[in-house]
């Protein structure tokens, strides 16, 4: 059985917005659980979080204004897998989440996600001009994943940039 794990509350200063939960983060209910995604350790590179911290900690990070959520919630082997019809559905649902929570940043864990979610055809790294719900800025960053093959120092410096939001 899959676990729900959405992390929301309202007033968050950043939420990490992924494609979908890996098939071991499904299993297990942590966020960025497989052990070649290597988002816990960007976000600690890029001083997100002042220290590094395990998948099992996802819900923690709440109280310190670091939410998580997806695009689509099932679980997949890879991105994509995921279908075109789970991408317009989640796509309602995560507008009605952002809108919802109103996050200071909604952070795109992957250039894929967000032209998935604004639908425009292409963008770049880090902070968009244009925000889908007011009041709320939309960020790209990199996907995580082992499978980027972006150099880690370029992808944490992208990371880091966020801060300058905060």
């Amino acid at each position: 059985m899959t676990k729900d794990l959405d992390h929301l509350k309202a007033g968050l200063t950043i939420l990490f917005i992924g494609y979908n939960p890996s098939l071991i983060s499904g299993e297990i209910g942590h966020n960025y659980a497989n052990k070649n995604n290597r988002f816990w350790k960007l976000l600690y590179q890029s001083g997100i979080t002042e220290r590094l911290y395990l998948p099992e900690e996802d819900g923690n990070l709440l109280d310190k204004g670091l939410g998580f959520t997806n695009i689509v919630s099932r679980p997949t082997r890879s991105a994509d897998e995921i279908t075109k019809e789970e991408y317009q559905e989640g796509r309602k649902i995560l507008y009605r989440k952002i809108n919802l929570f109103k996050p200071k940043i909604a952070f795109f864990v992957g250039k894929g996600v967000y032209l998935q979610y604004s639908q425009v055809k292409k963008t770049s790294w880090g902070k968009q001009e244009k925000s889908f719900v007011p009041g709320v800025i939309d960020f790209v960053a990199p996907s995580s994943s082992g499978l980027v093959r972006m150099n880690i120092d370029e992808i944490t410096s992208i990371y880091n940039s966020v801060k300058k939001y905060i």
